[in-house]
């Protein structure tokens, strides 16, 4: 099965980057703004403290599942269309969960807005990476869709404060619903049609032994943190995730149409940008939820005050991606990444000591900010390592290569991190909690920034300025008419 990509270029490119943008803060927006109404669900729905975490590990388990096939499918089947389903998805999912009554409702809508991720993302990151030309003109377009990202977690952290306090948190699964319209509609005006979708082959076995290989593996992580490793269905299940995941590598390695080939990690960039993305998945992407249990659960913030309190955060992101894009045009990307994972490390090690019982926002101000800007400037570059050196017909593949990862790590370590947080604060009640609490989460913040600091080995990898310009001398000269939406003039 394949797709003939239209030759024709977008008439309105900057109105198709915005498009592209909006899918980018859906997605976002959507993994962010379930965290300030996470109480309110709490208690409405009724999930246990230890059970909310699949609030969130839903959406990134079913996302890090089927990434890989959702990115080979944009691929195949067409970008457009790809980015239309995974539309047509979030709105669906976003009507259940907002009728939700129970948590296994509830839980069901988050994996089907993670189904709808896996399919939206790598079409989103495909089209920003084969519209415009690798180097300046697609890091500043990477910069608009990074910053797209940031302004998902304003939204998320604010319209969730704001939506929560003053409709109840059905409403932020609502709000998903008439964005998600809006794109889908205007897909077909500023996006180009995908042309005919010929027959052919889809690797089946690598797709259900790579699904079930991870969503397994994170099970047993997630459900083992919480009712212990020596559990029979932890065992169970991460034996099965292994001996899953060994059949899909070994699928990937000899089979004839693989979901994944594994020549693409011979690309220097993309491997050592996945093992980034992976850490910082690990990692960085676990902030957030730390930072609303605090303001929360710790300093008694309401859900506004959460939202507000995120603007902080989210500004220092925003200047982070500003300032990806001129360490990346100024040093290279390697040096860029970095220096970014080097800011997250620091920026974690000023949080930490400012989350305790009796602090406030301006006890964590300068770790916020620090922790965004390294964060911002980390995002940017990690992407545009992933997307560098590879060719057009392989962008959703490499996309949804890369976004595994992420989402992967992502769910993976907000279970450790969460155990970590959690470990001595069984029996206790008020202001003990409290103290426990910050306690707990400034181990996990320490142990967060360590592990982020790791992925500077990976980020070494990646080829230097002189390697990437003499790669470019040995390559023809690319033809201005194979970008669909490349600018003109």
């Amino acid at each position: 099965m394949s797709t003939t990509q239209s030759p024709a270029r977008s008439r309105r490119p900057g109105w198709s980057l915005a498009l592209l943008a909006l899918g980018h803060l859906i997605i976002s927006l959507d993994f962010t703004i379930i965290y300030v109404a996470l109480p309110d669900i709490a208690a409405d729905v009724g999930f246990t403290p230890h059970t909310l975490q699949w609030v969130v590990t839903a959406y990134a388990v079913l996302y890090g599942g089927f990434l890989l096939f959702g990115g080979r499918l944009s691929d195949l089947m067409g970008r457009r269309r790809m980015f239309v389903l995974g539309m047509a998805l979030y709105g669906a999912a976003s009507v259940l969960g907002g009728l939700a009554t129970a948590p296994a409702v509830l839980l069901a809508a988050r994996a089907l807005q993670g189904l709808a991720g896996a399919v939206l993302f790598p079409a989103v990151l495909a089209l920003v990476n084969t519209a415009f030309a690798e180097g300046r003109e697609r890091n500043r377009a990477l910069t608009v869709w990074a910053m797209a990202g940031a302004g998902g977690l304003t939204a998320g952290a604010l319209a969730g404060g704001v939506l929560t306090q003053a409709l109840g948190w059905q409403a932020v699964f609502y709000v998903n619903v008439p964005l998600a319209v809006a794109g889908a509609v205007a897909a077909f005006a500023l996006l180009p049609p995908d042309g005919r979708v010929s027959r052919g082959s889809v690797d089946v076995l690598g797709t259900l032994t790579g699904t079930a290989g991870i969503t397994l593996l994170i099970f047993a992580v997630a459900h083992g943190s919480e009712v212990g490793w020596a559990r029979a269905e932890v065992i169970a299940a991460a034996v099965l995730a292994a001996v899953l995941l060994a059949t899909f590598l070994r699928v990937q390695a000899w089979g004839r149409t693989p979901l994944m080939p594994l020549r693409l990690f011979r690309n220097r960039a993309l491997s050592g940008a996945v093992v980034v993305i992976l850490v910082f998945g690990l990692t960085m992407q676990a902030v957030p939820y730390f930072l609303t249990l605090y303001f929360q659960d710790v300093l008694g913030f309401s859900a506004l005050e959460t939202g507000l309190a995120f603007l902080g955060p989210t500004l220092s992101i925003t200047a982070g991606n500003f300032l990806s894009e001129r360490l990346i045009h100024r040093f290279g990307t390697r040096s860029a990444l970095i220096t970014g994972i080097v800011v997250n490390a620091v920026g974690a090690a000023f949080l930490a000591p400012g989350m305790h019982a009796d602090g406030s926002v301006l006890t964590v101000l300068a770790g916020v900010v620090v922790i965004g800007l390294g964060m911002g400037i980390t995002y940017e570059a990690m992407w545009i390592a992933a997307g560098t050196g590879v060719s057009a017909d392989e962008q959703g593949l490499a996309s949804g290569v890369a976004s595994t990862a992420l989402q992967v790590g992502t769910a993976a370590g907000l279970a450790v991190l969460v155990a970590v947080a959690n470990h001595d604060i069984e029996g206790l009640s008020g202001q003990a909690l409290r103290a426990a609490s910050a306690e707990g989460m400034r181990a996990a913040v320490y142990v967060l920034g360590a592990v982020m600091l790791t992925a500077v080995l990976a980020a070494l990898r990646l080829p230097g300025p002189r390697a990437r310009v003499a790669a470019a001398a040995s390559q023809p000269v690319p033809d201005p008419d194979a970008a669909d939406l490349r600018p003109t003039g």
